[in-house]
This record gives C-alpha cells, sequence and structure tokens, in this order.
C-alpha cells in the first residue's frame, strides 16, 4: 500500500491513513481486499471496494477538493504541488478508511477533514458523476454519517458478513436519525 499506512491494534477493527492524492482510491480497495481475505470474508470484497472506492472518491472530491478551492489564494506562494496530490490539502485532517467485523457485520467508514454530509444527489443518466451515494445505499445493507468532535465527518456502510468475533459489538456506528 505505496500511499497509505495501516495501524492494527484490535484485528477486527483495522484503520488506514490515505494520503491525500488520486491514488488512494486503489489503496483504499487494496486495504479491503488484504482485510477482508485476512478475516475470511473474501467473498464480501466486490461490494465493500465499490462503497470504499466511492466514499474515498467522495472524500478527494469534496472534502479535499473544498478545502483546496477555500485555501487556493492562500497558496498563490507556495511551490507547485506534487504530480498526483491535492493542492494545499497537507494542511487538513486526513482521510482514514476503517473496516470494522462484528458479529455478522462488516463497517467501511472513511472520514475526512469536512464537516458537510454527503448528500445524494437525483439521479442523472448521462452526468458524468453523482451516482456514488445511490451506489452505497444499493450495495450496502445500510449507511449513514456523523460529525466528528472538532471537525470533519465519518461516512459509513454496513455489509453482512459471516460469524465474527465473540467479543460484544462496539456500538460506535449508528445511523444518524
Amino acid at each position: 500500500m505505496s500511499t497509505g499506512t495501516a495501524v492494527l491494534a484490535d484485528p477486527h477493527v483495522v484503520t488506514c491513513t490515505l494520503a491525500p492524492r488520486f491514488e488512494a482510491v486503489r489503496t483504499a480497495r487494496e486495504f479491503a481486499r488484504s482485510t477482508l481475505h485476512g478475516w475470511g470474508l473474501g467473498d464480501l470484497f466486490d461490494d465493500v471496494s465499490l462503497v470504499a472506492s466511492e466514499l474515498v472518491t467522495n472524500a478527494l472530491r469534496h472534502a479535499l477538493g473544498a478545502r483546496r478551492d477555500e485555501c487556493s489564494p492562500a497558496t498563490a506562494g507556495h511551490p507547485p504541488r506534487r504530480p498526483g496530490t491535492l493542492q494545499g490539502s497537507d494542511e487538513f485532517l486526513p482521510i482514514r478508511i476503517s473496516l470494522v467485523h462484528r458479529e455478522a457485520q462488516v463497517v467501511c467508514a472513511v472520514s475526512d477533514p469536512s464537516s458537510t454530509g454527503p448528500v445524494a444527489r437525483e439521479p442523472d443518466f448521462v452526468a458524468e458523476s453523482g451516482r456514488g451515494l445511490h451506489l452505497v445505499d444499493s450495495f450496502s445493507r445500510s449507511w449513514g454519517w456523523h460529525p466528528l468532535a472538532g471537525a470533519g465527518k465519518v461516512v459509513w456502510a454496513m455489509f453482512e458478513a459471516g460469524p465474527g468475533p465473540v467479543e460484544a459489538p462496539a456500538g460506535r456506528h449508528r445511523r444518524s436519525a
């Protein structure tokens, strides 16, 4: 995983910090593949990978992209950005993807620096974008988002999985009302 750093404290809760580059989407898929296969849940990869790709793409496009636009006048004197990176993105909270396996469920959660929640747009079948959250809704059992203390948010999607660890569920991820 060339653009991310994985953290492992609980083998059923794993997180990868993603670099603010377009390659982060590929890194998120690789992270999902290796994690799900490690849990013996490789059959979930297609659905989780698609949802992870959409959530990370949204974070790059809307959270970091919006921050880039907000800070573009302030970055006028800075050196040119590295190819494949998002301008101004090093100054803000990172994007993280987490996978949680509890009981018979897997949660894929992506946190980003924007406090603005995702909004599903009306489907436009000729537009090049705007269908991501509809895909997330179609391929996951449920999804939602929560603001984070201070700044940022986490967008999550839940999937049905095989039997998991015997510990009680942590209850960290709940759908917003």
